[in-house]
């Protein structure tokens, strides 16, 4: 037999990810079973007790403990099996084969977020052979349904099964740990806070009629100006302690007039002139300044021949950390003007500030393996699951590490096409999370 088939699969990190990605778990529908199945599988043939819950039958989630000394509180790993589609994408190799080529794997979930499953379980797996003494117990969680709502998943157990989480005061979890070069230099971007879900639907009415007898002024021009608005004005600046904290450590180590120039990102009278001269960087940071909103969803009339007296228009709405959803009102009516309805469809409130108790420590870590590389605390424009958990106080830090070429887009590759990952970040990131489970406290 070879000799790789009688190494642990916790030493085969990379194929471990293989396993994972075959198993086809697009949301929707998710059917997360089978690939929790096989993690059930590794971890009882390794010795661990386990609990599936589930809301329904093919959407568990599983969670199992390793214990510790009791000297720290629990240390919660958790990451999500469920994928976005590949629908209307043009894939290299196919996106569910878990291909090995070119010293990368291949295929979907292989950075969202299943590399971070596979690390999180290996290390896992490892301490658990080895007989780690840990300071804490460590928690390992695979989750269903992130990709789409979170019904079946971390906000269920939050939810219904609060007592699997007693005593936890920090996770790791999606998204942050690898590196990203700015400025000629290696960042480790951690994330500690993300922005929150503050779906909006804007209602425009006026007199509607045949499509034969043009009408101006109406619902549909109503619409057109509220879009131009939109398109070309940001909503106001607000700089939350969070991304303060982001960009002066940034600012500080970029140092020189670069450094300079994104530190005045933080003077809202100077904001978005500066955005605007960092040109592609700026907009990596502009969400993180401002409450924002994506319209994409329209609805008007069912006919062509028939002009609407009601349009609506779906926003993606988002909050820095801390805001509320009628500061969100506020703002579009400030920009929009009285003459349109605001409806919050949807909010998903997480943390107004990080604890920042863990990152000296994960950050330590990533400079002992890259003493090159310069940790940044990191704010999420989008959201995880780590808003659900803020409801119990804990505090998720974004932490699945890799190390990349310089040349490949983590964030550009993610739900794109030909998502992949270097079989060497993988075996980095393992050693680091293997150095987090034991430095925690």
């Amino acid at each position: 037999m070879p000799a790789r088939k009688t190494t642990p699969i916790y030493e085969r990190p990379a194929e471990l990810l293989q396993n994972l990605i075959r198993f086809d778990t697009t949301n929707p529908p998710g059917n997360e079973r089978p690939c929790i199945e096989y993690i059930n599988g590794l971890l009882k043939d390794a010795g661990f007790k386990t609990t599936v819950v589930a809301k329904t039958r093919n959407r568990p989630n599983l969670i199992t403990r390793l214990k510790g000394t009791g000297n720290a509180p629990p240390l919660l790993l958790y990451g999500h099996v469920d994928v976005v589609t590949t629908e209307s994408q043009q894939w290299t190799h196919p996106p569910f084969e878990g291909r090995l080529v070119d010293g990368y794997v291949w295929g979907r979930g292989a950075l969202d977020m299943k590399h971070g499953v596979a690390m999180y379980l290996a290390a896992f797996l490892k301490a658990k052979a080895e007989g780690l003494s840990l300071p804490g117990d460590v928690i390992f969680a695979a989750v269903a349904d992130e990709e789409s709502g979170d019904d079946f998943g971390v906000r269920y157990l939050v939810d219904e099964h609060p007592d699997l989480f007693e005593g936890v005061r920090y996770a790791l979890g999606e998204f942050g740990g690898f590196n990203l070069s700015i400025g000629g230099k290696r960042f480790y971007p951690i994330m500690v806070a993300e922005k929150q879900i503050c779906w909006t639907k804007a209602t425009f009415r006026g007199r509607g009629g045949h499509g034969s007898m043009p009408v101006h002024g109406q619902a549909m021009a109503k619409l057109a100006r509220a879009l131009r608005l939109l398109d070309e004005r940001p909503l106001p600046v607000h700089v939350t302690p969070a991304v303060r904290t982001m960009i002066e450590c940034l600012a500080k180590n970029l140092g020189g007039v670069s450094g300079l120039a994104v530190r005045q990102i933080l003077n809202p009278a100077l904001t978005n002139t500066f955005l605007k001269a960092l040109g592609e960087r700026g907009g990596l940071f502009a969400p993180l300044l401002h409450n924002t909103v994506s319209p994409t969803m329209l609805k008007a009339s069912e006919k062509v021949n028939v002009i609407p007296g009601e349009v609506t228009l779906g926003l993606d709405g988002r909050l820095v950390p801390g805001a509320k959803p009628e500061d969100m009102l506020r703002e579009l009516h400030t920009l929009l003007g009285e003459d349109v309805e605001l409806e919050v469809v949807k909010a998903d409130p997480g943390p107004a500030a990080p604890n920042m108790d863990l990152f000296d420590t994960l950050g330590g870590i990533l400079r002992q393996f890259d003493p090159a590389g310069i940790p940044l605390p990191f704010v999420l424009s989008g959201v995880t699951d780590a808003r659900f958990l803020s409801k119990l106080r804990i505090q998720t830090y974004g932490y699945t590490p890799l190390q990349l070429p310089d040349d490949f887009s983590f964030i550009g590759t993610i739900h794109a096409a030909d998502e992949r990952v270097p079989v060497k970040a993988m075996d980095f990131g393992v050693q680091a999370v293997y150095q987090a489970i034991q430095r925690f406290h």
